[in-house]
């Protein structure tokens, strides 16, 4: 389970003015459950899932997961998944390699991390395009690889940061049930973020919204 104890962040713009981010936001995740957070841009979103992920650290407060203190564990040592919203998948790999590239930064040798990704890749009906760079596939085939990048490293816990918002409305909806019926197989936690209050409704057994920097419970 994530657990996060009184995170407090400030954040400061450039030539701006200091300002509270994140102010005292406490969280559980169990696992086997998604929680939406809603909250519009520059309300703290993006931010809290990096600090989750380890990529910035909080001013004050801890995250903790199945007990264990981990506020100041590198990322790598998290075995956490972040999904950005543009995707973040490297357009001089092909498909395969792409999708291969988490699992080889774990250690695998890299025939056996290939030989993986490929059967990731057949599951997810991809396997007709394990040799193409990622710019020769639609928007909606780039979000599966990228779920399958996250998917095959068995993350404990699973970020997704808007994974829809550069996909048109009938592709999102087709994808969102495809997502959710591969995470509820996986039966980990994640933390789904998005500015689509129909679509956190439909994703989230929880669903909060981040308010001048702290979290109001909606469901």
């Amino acid at each position: 389970m994530l657990e996060l104890q009184a995170i407090t962040k400030t954040w400061r713009p450039s030539g701006g003015k200091q300002r509270l981010l994140l102010k005292d936001l406490s969280l559980q995740v169990p696992q086997g459950q998604t929680v939406a957070l809603l909250g519009p841009s520059g309300s703290g979103k993006s931010t809290l899932l990096k600090i989750i992920a380890g990529l910035e650290a909080p001013d004050a407060g801890r995250v903790l997961f199945d007990g264990q203190d981990i506020t100041n564990l590198p990322p790598e040592q998290r075995k956490f998944a972040l999904m950005f919203q543009d995707f973040a998948l490297f357009p001089h790999l092909s498909v395969q390699d792409n999708v291969a590239f988490g699992l080889i930064e774990q250690g695998p040798r890299r025939a056996t991390a290939r030989a993986q990704a490929v059967e990731m890749l057949q599951r997810f009906g991809l396997g007709a395009h394990t040799g193409a760079r990622v710019w020769q596939l639609s928007g909606g085939e780039q979000q599966r690889v990228a779920l399958a990048r996250a998917l095959i490293t068995a993350p404990r816990l699973l970020l997704l940061d808007e994974p829809f918002s550069a996909l048109d409305a009938d592709l999102r909806l087709s994808l969102r049930a495809e997502f959710q019926a591969r995470i509820a197989a996986s039966g980990m936690a994640v933390l789904w973020v998005t500015h689509d209050e129909a679509e956190a409704r439909s994703v989230g057994a929880r669903g909060f919204r981040v308010v001048d920097g702290a979290l109001q419970q909606l469901w």
